[in-house]
């Protein structure tokens, strides 16, 4: 067994000695962002990523730890540790490898193997195993107890069935043998369930549905075990003919143990046995193991994609520090108005009722017009929901009608902004404001700073998951905290402007901290140091070690404050000061002078080359943020609703979710089309993160339009024409290729007779 550093170096493909000093950080309550910025020389410079993963496999692989030991001791308990059994657990790589060299040894209920084992018909279960020979019914005899359980021929030999299904059931070597084979020719078959055809038609596509196991993507795995949950499909795994007497996997299992049909008096009654290890002992149970493991695969896969795109929202470009005037659209209700300054406090609010019932258009642009010359207004965010379209074009107008201000006016997605309304948060922010008012200021804020105002929403209510209800609710919320926790540490926070929401995220920090610091910031004044920190109540030395870096102060006493610069490095940026002859606030954003240094010659035995060389670069360009620059989609004009839309039309919008399959984007119509991944490039790619990301602005084609099913099929190569055979778009095959209907065929040609037959055939679908 290779030690556990050893093992995650090996996966990660790094040096062992990277993954110790990792390992060593994060037991000592170092988080993932303080290591990967300001801990490069210890790990070898391992990224972020890098780090998560290193930190999920610790933890999965001190839990299998945890369990081996577990395991080894009830065994050496019960007396029945060998060496080589102790070496197999010892080697054991698996969870699930562990519990099936562990099986023969759990403590069980009373079963009917045991109870033929205690009435002494081991011996003969061994005996007909080993020769098969001997007639079962004469041995049988043997073993006759009249005042038992087994008073005759028939029960005795049911006994030692049950010893042998029991004893085969829990070969570890066997059940490997068997997962193996059924991972790679088995296939998921979905089926619809009689009678729920018309209640589960969203699960057409499976209502008769094969394809390889191996290669079921996360979508339709979990796709088909909804439709399954929901009581509309049946899903199973099927290998070879399903009108076969003989199953494969019983092939397998005689050849295991040595079981031949050559016509010996004990053949059929253990051809039998293996029939039934197979049918009552092993089939559902490997089927349940399986459809585990692929459940599994794709909740981690889903969670991956959900986090990719969390991730890319988080760090979309902001636009910055600009006073903005928010409208949540509404029809009957009207729309909610909210202003907001250049730090987001609300200076006011309003409704309208531009639209349908009442329609006091006019009226509502007055209002507009007033609020937005009172206030100096330089942004308009309109929430994308219901009445987004007609509100675009009642800013559209207030734009021209208002020319010296200059406004633009923005489409901002509201996913959440309800939630965040009726939250605590909220409440606490604007406790006197309604909640409907609430989310106007939320989309408000959301335009000026994404990442500031969406770490106060749940992740799981921003709508950019696939299949995000299906998957592990505990593992996707550490997924995506880890996700928010790297975003908001990339990015950095202004401490004397930043919510409690936004400082709980920073490394070291924690909700109570966060609101302990917006405490003393409210008693005491803005923060003139990050030193000033150390003063909040319960923010100590290594708290403010974790977090230091990744809080800024403008314009405070220390030009470094409001860098990236960790304060433990500030020595450093001294001696380059000192040895430059130059004032630090002077060396900052002197490009050429920063370049025209050598980072060797201000290394020392604390910090190494990674380190100055971040110095330098943060020199450069202090706080600098990783965000791309601001852009805006348009919306074309005229195309409002789904029957606006015509075949061929070329169309601008942005994409708002990035899934396995493709990506959906918003084209103003409060529908999102669907471009399929065979759509999003002219050459092959494996996936859509390669073509896009969320929140990216693309020209798309629309190619179909379901009005009554509410589908925009989309592209985006323009070469594409509306109508024209589609080619198939899918690398996996939804139904049985040629190869299974092969093997289907020659299984079923083999007759229901011989074991021998049976080997025969296996030999052949192996060449095949």
């Amino acid at each position: 067994m290779h030690s556990i550093n050893a093992q995650i170096a090996n996966e990660l493909g790094v040096p062992n000695q990277s993954v110790a000093a990792a390992v060593a950080l994060l037991d000592e309550g170092a988080t993932v962002p303080f290591i990967a910025r300001y801990r490069k020389e210890a790990t070898g410079s391992l990224d972020d990523t890098q780090l998560r993963t290193l930190a999920e496999r610790l933890d999965y692989l001190r839990e299998l730890n945890e369990r081996r030991c577990s395991i080894l001791a009830s065994i050496e308990e019960q007396g029945k540790l060998t060496s080589e059994l102790k070496q197999a657990i010892l080697q054991a790589d698996t969870k699930t490898r562990l519990e099936d060299l562990y099986l023969p040894y759990k403590k069980k209920r009373r079963t009917k193997g045991q109870i033929a084992l205690e009435a002494g018909l081991g011996d003969l279960a061994d005996a007909l195993l080993g020769q098969p020979d001997l007639s079962p019914e004469q041995e049988a005899e043997r073993f006759v107890q009249a005042d038992s359980d087994f008073k005759d021929v028939k029960s005795v030999l049911e006994g030692a069935k049950y010893i042998l299904m029991e004893r085969f059931a829990e070969d570890a070597e066997l059940l490997e043998r068997l997962r193996t084979m059924l991972r790679a020719d088995a296939l998921l078959s979905a089926r619809v369930i009689k009678g729920k055809e018309q209640e589960g038609a969203k699960f057409t596509d499976y209502f008769a549905h094969d394809e390889p196991y191996r290669s079921v993507p996360s979508h339709r795995a979990l796709a088909i075990f909804r439709g399954r949950n929901e009581g509309i499909l049946n899903a199973s795994l099927t290998l070879g003919d399903p009108e076969s007497k003989i199953h494969p996997c019983e092939i397998v299992i005689a050849e295991h143990f040595n079981i031949r049909q050559q016509g010996r008096a004990a053949d059929a009654w253990l051809a039998e046995v293996v029939r039934w290890t197979w049918r009552i002992k092993l089939s559902t149970h490997l089927e349940t193991d399986l459809f585990s493991n692929l459940r599994e695969q794709a909740e981690t896969e889903a969670i991956q994609v959900f986090a990719r795109n969390l991730h890319d929202l988080l760090l979309a470009a902001p636009a910055g520090p600009r006073r903005t005037l928010a409208i949540d659209p509404g029809l009957r209700t009207g729309c909610k108005i909210a202003v907001i300054d250049e730090t987001g406090k609300l200076l006011a609010t309003d409704t309208i009722y531009p639209h349908v019932p009442q329609n006091k258009w006019q009226d509502s642009l007055v209002t507009l017009a007033k609020l937005c010359t009172e206030h100096q207004v330089e942004l308009i965010a309109i929430g994308n929901g219901t009445g987004s379209r007609e509100s675009d074009r009642l800013a559209a107008e207030l734009v021209k009608a208002l020319p010296k201000l200059k406004m633009q006016k923005i489409m901002v997605s509201e996913a959440g902004a309800s939630v965040y309304s009726a939250s605590e948060l909220a409440a606490h922010e604007f406790p006197d404001l309604d909640v409907s008012l609430r989310g106007a200021v939320s989309i408000a804020r959301r335009l000026q700073d994404p990442l500031a105002e969406l770490v106060k929403i749940d992740p799981k209510a921003i709508g950019v998951g696939q299949y995000q209800h299906d998957v592990s609710q505990v593992q996707l919320a550490r997924s995506l905290d880890a996700v928010v926790e790297d975003c908001v540490n990339a990015v950095g926070v202004d401490v004397n402007t930043a919510s409690a929401a936004l400082l709980a995220r920073i490394s070291g920090l924690n909700s109570t901290l966060a609101k302990n610091i917006v405490a003393f910031r409210d008693e005491h004044g803005s923060f003139n140091s990050r030193q000033q920190l150390k003063k909040v109540p319960r923010l100590g030395e290594k708290t403010f070690e974790l977090a230091a870096g990744f809080l800024r102060v403008m314009n405070g006493s220390n030009p470094l404050d409001a860098s990236a610069v960790h304060p433990e490095t500030y020595p450093v940026v001294e001696r380059i000061a000192q040895s430059t002859e130059r004032d630090i606030r002077s060396l900052i954003g002197d490009s050429a002078f920063l370049q025209r240094l050598d980072p060797k010659n201000y290394t020392d035995d604390t910090f190494g080359l990674p380190t100055v060389i971040d110095i330098l670069a943060e020199l450069d360009k202090p706080g600098r943020d990783p965000r791309p620059e601001f852009k805006t989609a348009s919306f074309q004009d005229g195309v409002e609703h789904l029957k606006d839309l015509e075949l061929g039309m070329v169309l601008e919008g942005v994409v708002t979710n990035v899934t396995n399959f493709g990506a959906f984007v918003d084209i103003g119509v409060h529908q999102d089309g669907l471009v399929h991944i065979s759509a999003l490039s002219d050459s092959f790619i494996k996936d859509p993160h390669a073509a896009v990301k969320a929140g990216d602005i693309v020209k798309v084609k629309v190619m179909e339009v379901d009005i009554p099913r509410a589908r925009i099929a989309l592209t985006m190569r323009m070469s594409d024409t509306p109508g024209q055979t589609k080619p198939e778009r899918s690398t996996t095959p939804r139904t049985q290729s040629s190869h299974v209907r092969k093997e289907r065929t020659a299984t079923s040609n083999t007759g229901a007779g011989t074991m021998a037959a049976l080997f025969a055939n296996a030999r052949q679908i192996k060449k095949n």
